[in-house]
């Protein structure tokens, strides 16, 4: 007896633990509180196939429960054996057409759907941008914009913006739960979908095709803002040069290494080392201090940044940088690092917006 109590309280505390942890998580990380069409669209499809297999299951469950109530052979009753139905044409039919029923209701939905999801006719007329997934980070292309950047996306405010997107290197997977379905991302062939949010934030995206050590580092972020900032962020990126700041000294001698430890050979600033359908091998840093987050998860502080350059494989295994360039003296970190957290294009940051 006092096993079987045992047992239900362990029960019980799984149930319980089970409905809190339900509550963790992010609300701009969730296909379950939709801020835009495509998030939209297959929250209707969750919607609708859970009410199917709810109904499902309470016919189930009712019809079981009948029977076990009304056909439980009690004590004394006589042993006999029930009607045998097998080859019942009418309940042959009827256990085939009601689930073909079941299948048609929630299958045209999901397929009307898709169509409209992957409709790109009016394709030139909206905002494009090119993305190519590397591991274990994203690159963008302002088609029309004429500018390149890297991780943070930044798309206007109920406005349609199609994205290209194909891989350098592995298969991987374009995902925003909160604002997007997702798309495979091959090395073959462009894939192409369109995204549009409801409502300004910054909204968390994440790699869904596991590709390699760091694939759950892949993350990056959509930043949605408003038509005049999109306008005023657009404008801040195609005139930001980084020639021009006003560095203190520290930061002047950092940027110096930054070109004369060959890191600008990846890395690309304000349009430098880049042409049109040619990626940089690393990160965009053209705005790397406005940035949410680099490397995917690490917040842009100073002690971060230094330690990414003293060894980025520790913080990231399997990332690219590693070994590519030589070691680098505390006093070379300290410059390099203080030069990158100076790349402000915009006041219309990631920041701004969360």
């Amino acid at each position: 007896m006092e096993a079987s109590f045992s047992k239900v309280r362990k029960l019980l505390f799984l149930a319980f633990l089970t409905l809190l942890l339900t509550a963790c998580g992010r609300e701009n990380l969730t296909a379950l509180d939709p801020k835009g069409y495509g998030a939209e669209q297959s929250m209707k499809l969750i919607l609708l196939t859970t009410i199917v297999m709810t109904f499902v299951f309470l016919v189930v469950i009712t019809a079981l429960i009948i029977v076990i109530i009304r056909f439980r052979k009690k004590k004394g009753d006589p042993v006999i054996t029930p009607v045998q139905v097998e080859g019942s044409k009418s309940l042959e039919a009827l256990w085939t057409i009601i689930p073909i029923i079941l299948v048609v209701i929630m299958a045209v939905p999901t397929v009307v759907a898709t169509f409209q999801l992957a409709d790109t006719s009016d394709q030139d007329e909206h905002i494009n941008i090119d993305i190519t997934g590397h591991q274990y980070w994203w690159h963008y292309e302002y088609v029309d914009e004429g500018f390149t950047t890297s991780q943070d996306l930044y798309i206007p405010v109920n406005q349609k913006v199609y994205i290209n997107l194909i891989t350098k290197d592995v298969l991987h997977s374009f995902w925003v739960p909160s604002i997007s379905g997702k798309l495979d991302v091959n090395p073959e062939n462009v894939n192409t979908m369109f995204i549009e949010a409801y409502e300004e934030g910054v909204y968390f995206g994440k790699c869904a095709e596991l590709c390699g050590p760091s694939h759950s580092l892949m993350d990056f972020k959509v930043v949605v803002v408003s038509e005049e900032e999109y306008e005023q962020w657009v404008k801040d990126m195609k005139n930001f040069d980084a020639d021009a700041l006003d560095l203190d000294p520290i930061a002047q001698e950092g940027r110096s290494l930054f070109e004369e430890k060959g890191c600008i050979g990846c890395h690309a600033i304000d349009g430098r080392n880049y042409s049109p359908g040619n990626t940089p091998m690393g990160p965009d840093l053209t705005q790397f201090a406005d940035r949410s987050r680099f490397a995917g998860y690490l917040q842009p502080t100073e002690e971060n940044l230094k330690n990414w350059l003293r060894d980025p494989e520790k913080l990231k295994p399997g990332n690219k940088m590693t070994g590519t360039y030589g070691e680098l003296s505390e006093e070379e970190i300290d410059k390099i690092a203080r030069f990158l957290l100076e790349l402000r294009p915009s006041e219309v940051t990631a920041g701004s917006k969360e």
